[in-house]
């Protein structure tokens, strides 16, 4: 079986076959799907999702993006969203330097709320990097101890992945382990201990190399998951196996 980390299902570009979609992942074994929110319409979206479905859980967040939009009244809807049964963590969040669509220093004051909200929820995180991994290590490394959770389509190096691993944070790997100059990210899912790796698509984002450039689903972890095996010289069930172990245990429920 598979479980996908972080699919964005929710979104318009499912709207006309979601269940198809749904059927899709079923028919590859993905047994649990944890749909992402990153601003306050995509969290109650990923809400209302999971209400439908047994095997959908949500989280609640603001992508570094919209950082430029939270309002304690966003704060407080995130709080009370939280509380939900379905939803199991917070995020994403964190920073992107990348595009730069919120300043900076807007962007770090809105990670830290989640941060503190977190540890206030005693619930683990969701976190989107780009570009960034010099301010959001630090920021992490400050409260170690105090949180937990997964770094999202981790795409630094081994160096980055075990301070990472160090303050306690899963891996997550997505599509892009299967592009062939991924040579770091291929590196990392080779050294990833055993247990703090997790798998997921990113949907409808970053498919892997046999769908690249178009809409990524659920049902592709599967893609991800046969690329770890070849690298770790195991099978693609044995990791199916443990990333599900590692996100019951993560995101217990």
């Amino acid at each position: 079986m598979f479980i996908d980390s972080h699919a964005h299902i929710q979104l318009s570009q499912f709207n006309r076959d979601r269940d198809a979609v749904l059927k899709r992942a079923h028919k590859a074994a993905v047994t649990n799907i944890l749909v992402i929110g990153f601003d306050v319409e995509t969290s109650r979206g990923a809400v209302a999702l999971a209400e439908k479905h047994s095997h959908i859980y949500a989280t609640v967040g603001m992508h570094p993006h919209d950082a430029k939009d939270m309002t304690p009244d966003v704060i407080k809807t995130f709080r009370e969203l939280a509380t939900h049964p379905k939803v199991i963590a917070l995020g994403e969040m964190g920073l992107d330097y990348y595009r730069n669509l919120s300043p900076r220093p807007v962007q770090k004051v809105a990670f830290e709320q989640q941060l503190d909200l977190a540890e206030e929820l005693r619930m683990p995180i969701i976190i989107h990097n780009r570009d960034a991994y010099m301010d959001i290590l630090p920021i992490l490394e400050a409260r170690h101890g105090t949180i937990r959770g997964v770094l999202h389509c981790f795409t630094g190096d081994v160096e980055l992945m075990h301070r990472g691993l160090a303050i306690g944070f899963h891996i997550g790997i997505g599509g892009i382990v299967t592009y062939k100059n991924a040579t770091d990210v291929q590196a990392v899912a080779q050294e990833v201990p055993e247990d703090r790796l997790l798998i997921e698509t990113d949907c409808p984002w970053l498919a892997p190399q046999f769908r690249r450039g178009k809409r990524n689903e659920p049902a592709y972890v599967r893609a991800v998951a046969e690329k770890i095996a070849g690298l770790r010289g195991t099978t693609i069930e044995t990791i199916g196996e443990v990333t599900a172990k590692n996100f019951q245990k993560l995101f217990a429920h």
